[in-house]
């Protein structure tokens, strides 16, 4: 198969160009116009498939349900975003709970499904702060034990590939260092650490901060708080949700601008209850939330953030139009960052020969027009 547009993203510009895909990979980049072409985008942009490193489920379906067929219709559906990639994200709960979710993510895994590839688990929770957990449930926040961050592990199948921690209280770094050692990235959230604090975490493995701003110490001009260290921190990744919501869109900006275009990640943080109308009431983590027409979802208790149901396409309409973030910056952050973040720059992230044909096809008004998964169509169109 062949596919072209006269806005190809490779080499950080738009090139016009054909990609030549066969048996799930890209096996040739030419000149547009080279060969004939199955598809012609036409001025729409081919960009790499988006990689969604923090998602907790969408339609109705949650991580934590455990259910085969919730997980499938995710992923299944996930594509319409211009999604090809994803981490299964969980929430704080019981072990019973988190043990099951888990396997069922590993069966799945395992037994096979179609649509955006699961590249793995992102655990976040039980092992944060009490102060800054946000939705999370705080009757099930623990300490963090290696012994028992393996039987996770080993209910996973050895999917866990990312861990939110509240590395301050991770006593000598301990689980902080098992993860690093072991591939599994240690991003510091839900956490009460202070900028120092955060350096030590970085020295002992850490190598992201989940959802910037949100969940953590804030910055001020003579404590920095996490915030500050996110900043401060060049070669560390920083989550952050592109919603304009948790973030305002001149906060977003100044993250951007503090990180570069290399380390800063997109995510969406969306809940189950990603798909559903304003009004939609769920319950998340043992906790009732609400939609609100923003798209945001509340904690109906105490009217609190507890998530977003934030496409990845839309998120990157607001960091170019509303952030006026860098266009290479915030194409960065939702393709080749995360991929980079993960290990998996060798066959995802970006247009290039001998990698996966995961790609995303938007129109100017950031709609997706196609969305290919290992080189195939995903969407009817």
């Amino acid at each position: 198969m062949i596919i072209q547009s006269k806005k190809v993203w490779f080499a950080d510009q738009f090139v016009e160009a054909q990609i030549e895909v066969k048996d799930g990979k890209i096996v040739d980049i030419c000149e547009y116009g080279t060969k004939p072409v199955d598809r012609d985008y036409g001025s729409s942009w081919i960009l790499p498939g988006f990689i969604d490193i923090h998602c907790h489920g969408a339609y109705g379906f949650d991580t934590n349900d455990a259910e085969e067929e919730g997980l499938r219709y995710w992923v299944k559906n996930i594509v319409n975003e211009g999604v090809t990639g994803l981490l299964a994200t969980t929430i704080t709960q019981s072990e019973e709970v988190l043990t099951k979710a888990l396997k069922n993510v590993a069966k799945v895994v395992r037994d096979g499904y179609e649509g955006a590839e699961i590249l793995g688990v992102h655990f976040e929770g039980p092992y944060l702060d009490m102060k800054y957990k946000g939705a999370q449930p705080e009757q099930y926040i623990v300490k963090p034990t290696i012994e028992q961050f393996k039987k996770y592990q080993e209910a996973a199948n050895g999917l866990i590939r990312y861990i939110t921690m509240a590395t301050e209280t991770d006593e000598d770094f301990a689980l902080t260092r098992y993860c690093s050692e072991h591939g599994v990235v240690v991003s510091i959230g839900h956490s009460a650490a202070t900028s120092k604090q955060a350096v030590q975490a970085f020295a002992h493995g850490a190598r992201s901060m989940t959802h910037v701003y949100n969940g953590m110490t804030p910055f001020n001009h003579r404590a920095n708080g996490l915030v500050g260290a996110a900043f401060r921190i060049k070669s560390m990744y920083g989550e952050i949700i592109c919603d304009g919501n948790h973030s305002t869109p001149a906060a977003l900006r100044m993250f951007f601008d503090a990180k570069g275009p290399h380390y800063g990640i997109m995510v969406s943080d969306a809940l189950m209850a990603k798909g559903s109308p304003a009004g939609a009431k769920f319950i998340f983590g043992g906790n009732e939330i609400e939609i609100y027409e923003d798209g945001s979802a509340h904690l109906t208790s105490s009217k609190g953030l507890a998530g977003s149901t934030l496409n990845i396409n839309k998120g990157l309409r607001i960091l170019i139009e509303e952030a006026l973030v860098p266009i290479d910056t915030a194409i960065n952050s939702c393709t080749k960052n995360p991929a980079e973040c993960l290990h998996i720059e060798d066959r995802k992230g970006s247009i290039k020969v001998g990698l996966d044909a995961d790609l995303a096809v938007l129109d100017s008004d950031y709609n997706v027009l196609q969305t290919y998964c290992m080189g195939r169509e995903m969407l009817e169109k």
